[in-house]
């Protein structure tokens, strides 16, 4: 195989195919999140009888692969991402989108007998609106979701023999003794987590212990998630709309890269728990100098400490840097190539003013929503 990076496959002519997926492996997937981030961003690749062929490139290839995909409108930011990539490589996919909540068990298995799915991607989950301090006042309902449910598809899939990719969170770790801010020593697969000054990570930390006891199941812990878009869920939009900000260096999960390298490790039956982050750390000061240089040269921030910080939040928030290593050797191994996050930020800004640019909202025609208040 021969590695390309993210950034330089998605360049690549979609326009063209060198092979018909008829002689490829099928996979079936049953993808559980559609409801919340951002809907419908693959309406613009669907046909009115809702099937229509699409070229997209292959991960770990320089040929184009054909695939045929079968996509209704769908609402959540990480399971459209997902759609856009699901049908990048060697083997032909028919994609299915559940319809029952994660918590409802029975539901869940009636659903997996009735699809028979290959494999499962889990991407529900709770974190709150507008943020996780919602979780601190609804405990029941966070529970019923990022515990049961999440218990409930990766038993019953382990039950079945069916491959389950879970993204989880790296938001169980803060600074440590051994860990201090800026000495380069990252939380590694085996350490456990440390931090549950919020009852979201506090959740997640005891999913991930019971997680890794089933052999079929792929957990992702992602940090920070950055889009080349202005979702609400995306950490840009997010810490642009403060006045103040902590300035504190933080491993981040870039999406365009690294969504297409988890179906790359779905494909491959990769199972354990990742680091799902670029290599390194960028810090919130970092993230908006690029703001600043690529989308909005007026804006401006101040830097305010976690004291502060601390009295106008309900939960506290996790900073740390997470080990890659992992991660980057596996994904060395099938083929795929990410960049260190200050490389895969900064590329992510200029897709941003692109399109942004496109949309006519740059130079100076940003919607109200997406200004600070």
């Amino acid at each position: 195989h021969q590695s390309i990076s993210i950034s330089e496959y998605i360049t690549l002519n979609r326009t063209s195919s060198l092979f018909s997926v008829s002689s490829f492996k099928a996979m079936k997937v049953l993808l559980y999140g559609k409801n919340g981030w951002i809907g419908g961003m693959c309406a613009d690749l669907v046909s009115n009888d809702g099937k229509t062929p699409i070229y997209v490139p292959a991960i770990s290839y320089l040929n184009l692969i054909q695939c045929v995909i079968t996509p209704t409108f769908a609402h959540n930011w990480m399971f459209s991402l997902l759609q856009l990539i699901l049908f990048a490589g060697t083997e032909s996919m028919e994609l299915v989108k559940s319809n029952v909540r994660i918590e409802n068990r029975a539901e869940v298995e009636a659903e997996l007998d009735a699809v028979k799915p290959t494999h499962v991607l889990l991407a529900a989950g709770i974190t709150g609106r507008p943020n996780i301090d919602w979780c601190e006042t609804h405990k029941e309902d966070t529970i019923r979701t990022n515990v049961i449910g999440m218990l409930n598809v990766a038993d019953l899939t382990n039950l079945k023999g069916i491959h389950c990719t879970v993204y989880a969170t790296g938001c169980i770790f803060e600074y440590d003794e051994k860990r201090r801010l800026g000495n380069g020593v990252g939380f590694t697969e085996e350490d456990a987590p440390n931090f549950s000054a919020s009852f979201y990570s506090e959740t997640k930390g005891y999913m991930e212990a019971l997680l890794k006891c089933y052999s079929n199941v792929l957990v992702l812990r992602v940090r920070m998630p950055i889009s080349d878009d202005l979702s609400s869920r995306n950490f840009v939009t997010k810490i642009v709309k403060y006045e103040r900000v902590v300035n504190i260096p933080n491993s981040m999960t870039v999406l365009k890269e690294l969504v297409p390298a988890s179906i790359a490790m779905t494909k491959a039956g990769l199972t354990g728990v990742y680091n799902f982050t670029n290599p390194g750390v960028i810090s919130h000061a970092q993230v908006l100098d690029l703001y600043t240089k690529y989308i909005d040269p007026s804006y401006t921030y101040k830097i305010f400490t976690l004291e502060e910080q601390a009295k106008v939040i309900v939960a506290g928030r996790s900073n740390n840097e997470l080990d890659a290593t992992k991660l980057v050797t596996a994904l060395e191994k099938i083929g795929v190539k990410i960049n260190p996050i200050d490389v895969a930020v900064e590329e992510c800004f200029k897709r941003m003013k692109s399109n942004l640019t496109e949309m006519g909202w740059l130079p100076d025609n940003m919607p109200a929503e997406f200004k600070r208040a």
